[in-house]
Formats: C-alpha cells, sequence, structure tokens
C-alpha cells in the first residue's frame, strides 16, 4: 500500500491509497471554495493518502450536481482553487481535480440547464419531478461542454492542481452519452458504442491539449450502469481498450446512477453487490488489458480490503465514504492500527429518500471536518436529511439569484 505508483506521464503517487471523490457541497458565495474546504483538504492531506481527488467541480455554471456545487470556468477567480490546491498538497500527495458535466441530473428548483444526448427523463418512481426534463443536445452544444473541460482543466493546472479527473460515471453527462438508454442518438454520437463513446474521448483529446505534459489526466468510468440494458461491463472494457490509445494516466472503476446508486451498494437491476470492494472483480480484469494503472473504488473501508484490491493487480485502491468518517484513515493504517470507518447505515424502504440520507450524513460529516469539530458519526439519519435539506433548499436561492447575475454566455 506504501509503495510509490510511476504514471505514464511520469508524475508518481507517492502511495496506493486515494482519497476517492466525495461531493462537497460546500460552495461559497459565487459557487467558490472557501475556509471550509480548505481545511476539510488540510485534514485529509494529514491524513496520508497519496492522491488526493476533489469532490465534483462543475465545468458549466448553468448545470450544477447540487446547489452548494463548486464551478471552475475560464474567467472565473483562481486564488481560492489556488489555495484549495495549496492544501491538498500540503504533504505532498498528489491533488487532482475531478471535473464534471451533470448533464440530466439536475434539480427541477435548480434553474439551470439539464442537457442530455436525448430527451430522456429520470425515472426516479415517485420522485421523478425532483428532476428537470432534460433537452437533447446539439452538436454545437456538445463542442460547447467539450471546450468547457478543455478550459477548466487548464485553470486547475493554473491554479497548481497537480491532474483532473474526467468523471464519465455515476450518470453523469459523459455517463449518459455512452448508455444506450440515455443516448437515442442516430447521428455519429450515438448508435454504436463508438459513437456513443466519443464525448469521452473527444473530452480526453481536448484536456490532453490543453494542460502541460506533466499534469496528469484521469478518466472515472462506470463497470456497469447496473440497470436492464444499459452501459455493460462488456461496454467499459471495450471503451478502456479504446482509451488505451490515448494519453490517459489512471482510470478509475466506479458504477451505478442515481437511478440505480451501484456507488452506494444499490443496483436497479437485482445484482448483488459484494460487501466489501464492491467492483473488485472487474477491477481485476480490466487491470488486465489496460496500459494505464487502474483503480477502483467502492465499500473499502478496511486494512485487508485494500491490501486485497492491491494484491489482484489493481493500481490503487480508492476510499471515499470511511475517509468521511476518519480522514486519517491511511496514516492509521501505515502505524499498523486497522479502525472502523463507517457512517450510519440507512435501510429505509424508500430507497431514494435512504440514498439522500446517506448522502446528507456523508455532506454533515466533512462540513464538521471543514469547521475543525472532529466528533464521532452518530448522526439521526431522518433529522439529518430534514436539516440537508432546508439547507439545500437555502443554497437553490442563492445560487438562482448568482444564475441570473452572470452574462447571458459565459464563455469557455
Amino acid at each position: 500500500m506504501f509503495t510509490p505508483l510511476a504514471l505514464p506521464n511520469g508524475a508518481t503517487i507517492p502511495n496506493r491509497l486515494a482519497k476517492a471523490a466525495i461531493e462537497e457541497n460546500m460552495a461559497e458565495a459565487g459557487q467558490l471554495p472557501g475556509a471550509a474546504i480548505h481545511r476539510l483538504y488540510e485534514r485529509w492531506a494529514d491524513g496520508g493518502a497519496g492522491l488526493i481527488i476533489t469532490g465534483n467541480v462543475m465545468v458549466d455554471g448553468r448545470a450544477l450536481t447540487g446547489p452548494a456545487t463548486l464551478v471552475l470556468e475560464a474567467g472565473t477567480p483562481l486564488e481560492p482553487f489556488t489555495r484549495w490546491a495549496q492544501a491538498a498538497r500540503r504533504q505532498g500527495a498528489q491533488a487532482w481535480m475531478q471535473i464534471n458535466h451533470p448533464g440530466r441530473q439536475v434539480m427541477a428548483n435548480m434553474g439551470g440547464q439539464a442537457w442530455a444526448p436525448s430527451a430522456i427523463a429520470l425515472d426516479m418512481g415517485r420522485h421523478s419531478k425532483l428532476f428537470a426534463q432534460p433537452v437533447a443536445m446539439t452538436e454545437a452544444d456538445i463542442a460547447d461542454v467539450v471546450a468547457r473541460f478543455a478550459a477548466t482543466a487548464r485553470a486547475a493546472e493554473q491554479a497548481g492542481f497537480t491532474g483532473v479527473q474526467i468523471h464519465a460515471a455515476h450518470g453523469y453527462l459523459i455517463s449518459q452519452f455512452l448508455s444506450p438508454l440515455t443516448n437515442r442518438r442516430t447521428d455519429a454520437w450515438g448508435g454504436t458504442l463508438a459513437g456513443r463513446a466519443r464525448l469521452l474521448l473527444d473530452v480526453v483529446r481536448a484536456v490532453r491539449a490543453s494542460v502541460s505534459a506533466g499534469f496528469c489526466v484521469a478518466v472515472k468510468l462506470n463497470s456497469a450502469d447496473f440497470q436492464r440494458g444499459g452501459f455493460s461491463e462488456a461496454d467499459a472494457r471495450h471503451v478502456v481498450l479504446m482509451l488505451n490509445d490515448l494519453p490517459v494516466d489512471l482510470v478509475e472503476l466506479s458504477g451505478g446512477s442515481y437511478e440505480s446508486p451501484a456507488m452506494q451498494g444499490q443496483t436497479a437491476d437485482g445484482r448483488t453487490l459484494t460487501r466489501e470492494a464492491y467492483f473488485l472483480e472487474f477491477a481485476k480484469d480490466v487491470a488486465a488489458v489496460a496500459r494505464m494503472p487502474v483503480m477502483t473504488t467502492g465499500g473499502i473501508a478496511r486494512r485487508a480490503v485494500a491490501e486485497r484490491v492491491l494484491a489482484g493487480g489493481v493500481a490503487m485502491a480508492g476510499i471515499a465514504t470511511a475517509l468521511a468518517a476518519m480522514p486519517d484513515l491511511p496514516r492509521q493504517w501505515r502505524e499498523g492500527h486497522d479502525p472502523v470507518a463507517a457512517m450510519p447505515s440507512v435501510t429505509w424502504k424508500d430507497k431514494t429518500l435512504a440514498g439522500l440520507a446517506r448522502l446528507a450524513l456523508v455532506r454533515r460529516r466533512i462540513r464538521a471536518l471543514g469547521a475543525g469539530r472532529d466528533r464521532g458519526t452518530a448522526y439521526q439519519p431522518l433529522l439529518t436529511l430534514a436539516v440537508d435539506q432546508l439547507r439545500g433548499a437555502w443554497m437553490a436561492r442563492r445560487y438562482r439569484a448568482w444564475l441570473a447575475q452572470r452574462p447571458r454566455s459565459f464563455a469557455a
């Protein structure tokens, strides 16, 4: 676990443990990082992970995954992001910004835009109306998104981050293009897997061309959608073979979407995930054919599980929720300890509300870390969810006011 990893571009990650992305939902006014996020990442930096990947940062301020999500576009003030990068790098870790466009996974009360490959709304049962009705993208819209990913990557490097991770998983825009359930296009951006993967490949090329050779470019990819008829394990393996021909430094494998939150251990197609290291078996198969290092995230919270991941030929173990519960977990493992790092479980019958409650619990914990508090994680799920929803409504009002003041066209 504590040996360095050399990447294809010549950069080195100090050890094989990564703080995987957790959406902080802690933006200050202007959708910028502030003192709380800086403190939070200082905690994670001091915790001993060799790679620190931020929560997703939006490439377009008109489309956010949540009302307090961070935005980095051409022209965004860089100083708050520079301080963020400094906090994450202060113990020598690689610090990569995860960059993303939500596509159709946008809440209806946000007032922004919901683009998608095809105008197919989210199916969340009785909660479906919480999400905006998506609009099918034109070729000009697609070109705009590609340019925005490149502009955000360039700005991330200028701010002092050492890499970016392109988010092509969890049902966000690039993942929507990859899935035949959400991509019904008949033009060059749909149809065959080669067409559905075109956006991802174009974004990788554009990002790589916009940054220096020593800056890392990674991709987060679903091992599957875990929905019947969706993006499959075979599709994911073929996409990794496509990425082999591009200068990609690492591929992280996860799974699921809002409709099938496999990244939380739940699936919509009835498949049962392993209790720990959800996607390990698939990651092993991909690692055997990938030219770049492979990382897997999902359900890793114990030292023995991380060791099993690495022993299976996977280059890195990504840890997310466990690092919210215990931010110094890698350092404790290095010192020979194996503590329990767990958040409260939520097993409500309403799977959508249960998923929201799990996210609310994690957000509450990382806000506490950002505020300098380090008390236990024994939060009450229902109360935490209620407070999180009230906070979200207030943040949505603030975001809509910010959105209304922006220029009509914020160029990439």
